[in-house]
């Protein structure tokens, strides 16, 4: 059985997984990111990772990394993870060949990833175009346009989370994980007793999709808030490349039923006949598994395409 291994990294943690060619998770491991960033060396922290996995599957030959920011074209440097700074403008695959030169890595943003993963291990019949947004530390995205990760020009499509939004703020700014714990901490400042909010600690994002949960009023009011701003800017996606299916996953897509009604009020709002008929927007299947699934997808995607070139060789010569 063909083994990969299946590298999320993210402002929080690194998730690494041993997955198997049909999708089942054999073995996973987390490292908190904030530690590896404190030791003040990011890059040689994370070769170590990867080493030591390496080394309990020296089997293992292919291995697939998604990366929370942007790329070089050729997939071979890390340009600009703004929650990562230390791994901007790193040539982070040299340095993963100069510890394992026989090796094959291949790095990719990791919203492109989840979405190649979705593709390939969700079990369910995918549409040939469809638009995939995560939601975590950061606020991701990807197309996948018949059947290909959709790139742009130079690599790097889909940063929808690096959209000016709300008050000329990012909208990660605002519905990553960083803004959700900024307007829960306003509201509990000024809303005291009055949301359940303030008797719980920590209050993180756990703590306000638990409060949502019980329908306390704040912590709905936030998720409202979200599923609008993440509404009006699929509103500007949608027209833009006329792709009506989407797909949200991340590590708080749990949240989807409490975004999910203003999310459909904006896209009614704004969108005409033509898209409303067609468009579905869904949680992703894969869940919280959908980063280490995707950056092992990227091993299928690679074979796949090694396949079709062998194939495409040996018919021109047969002519």
């Amino acid at each position: 059985m063909q083994k990969y291994l299946g590298i999320d990294v993210g402002g929080t943690n690194i998730k690494c997984g041993v997955i198997s060619e049909n999708g089942e998770i054999l073995y996973q491991i987390k490292h908190h990111t904030p530690t590896l960033r404190q030791t003040k060396n990011v890059v040689g922290g994370f070769v170590s990772i990867v080493s030591e996995l390496l080394r309990e599957y020296p089997e293992i030959n292919q291995i697939g990394i998604g990366l929370p920011g942007t790329l070089n074209k050729e997939r071979t440097h890390a340009l600009e993870l703004p929650n990562i700074p230390e791994l901007n403008n790193c040539p982070l695959k040299e340095h993963l060949l100069q510890a394992h030169p026989d090796k094959i890595f291949l790095l990719e943003n990791d919203a492109n990833a989840a979405a190649l993963g979705e593709m390939y291990f969700s079990g369910e019949e995918m549409p040939e175009d469809f638009l995939f947004v995560t939601l975590g530390t950061g606020v991701g995205g990807a197309a996948i346009i018949d059947g290909q990760i959709f790139i742009g020009g130079d690599g790097n499509s889909m940063e929808i989370g690096h959209v000016v939004s709300e008050n000329g703020k990012l909208l990660e700014q605002i519905i990553g994980k960083n803004g959700i714990l900024t307007m829960a901490a306003e509201g509990v400042a000024r809303l005291g007793s009055k949301t359940i909010l303030s008797t719980m600690d920590p209050v993180n994002t756990k703590a306000v999709l638990e409060a949502a949960g019980k329908q306390d009023p704040f912590a709905l009011q936030i998720f409202q808030k979200v599923g609008q701003l993440l509404g009006d800017s699929f509103v500007s996606l949608v027209r833009v490349l006329d792709v009506k299916k989407i797909y949200i996953g991340g590590g708080i897509s749990a949240t989807f039923p409490y975004l999910y009604p203003s999310l459909m009020e904006s896209l009614n709002k704004h969108l005409t006949p033509y898209y409303l008929k067609d468009i579905e927007v869904k949680p992703a299947i894969l869940g919280n598994h959908a980063g280490v699934l995707g950056a092992a997808s990227l091993c299928i995607g690679y074979n796949a395409l090694l396949a079709k070139a062998a194939q495409n060789a040996k018919t021109v010569k047969m002519d």
